[in-house]
């Protein structure tokens, strides 16, 4: 889920993985967020544990049963797209992700989304943390490689554009 931003990695994440759905909002109306969320898997939101006095509100969410890795297959990711401010709002406004268990990344290299501002050397883009979450919930760290892979060319690329003088004449 995202809201609309020009530098989001969630569309490009949704465009290489398969059977990956891509919702566009702030605020869903609670009936389609319970259908998007329907009982046939298990829904994951990858988001920080929330501390109970930091919770402000919010809907306890369930514990995360660490049983549940033994058949990933079964787990549906969900990913909030945005800045932290952002994502917290969302949170906040869609009560039926509040209680989702939460999926906390461990263990995450430096961000390589260089063409991005972040304050802290973990503060991932959308792409790499949920590539991170998948290979923590797939007991498999390399699976994702090719798309980390593909994901640098795209930075590099970005990076080029930023980087190349402005055309036209020169003195």
């Amino acid at each position: 889920m995202e809201v609309n931003n020009a530098k989001g990695s969630a569309r490009l994440l949704h465009l290489s993985l398969a059977n990956s759905r891509l919702e566009v909002g702030e605020t869903f109306a609670p009936e389609h967020l319970q259908a998007l969320l329907s009982p046939e898997r298990r829904s994951v939101l990858l988001y920080p544990d929330t501390a109970e006095d930091k919770s402000l509100g919010l809907t306890p969410a369930q514990p995360f049963d660490a049983a549940w890795l033994d058949e990933p297959q079964l787990l549906r990711l969900v990913v909030l797209d945005g800045t932290w401010r952002k994502s917290r709002k969302m949170l906040y406004l869609n009560q039926a992700l509040q209680g989702l268990p939460r999926l906390p990344l461990r263990d995450t290299p430096p961000s390589h989304y260089l063409i991005r501002k972040a304050h802290l050397p973990d503060q991932l883009s959308t792409l790499e943390a949920t590539v991170y979450a998948l290979a923590q919930l797939e007991n498999d760290i390399n699976k994702f490689n090719p798309l980390i892979d593909a994901f640098d060319g795209f930075v590099a690329q970005q990076a080029s554009y930023v980087a190349r003088p402005p055309s036209g004449d020169q003195l």
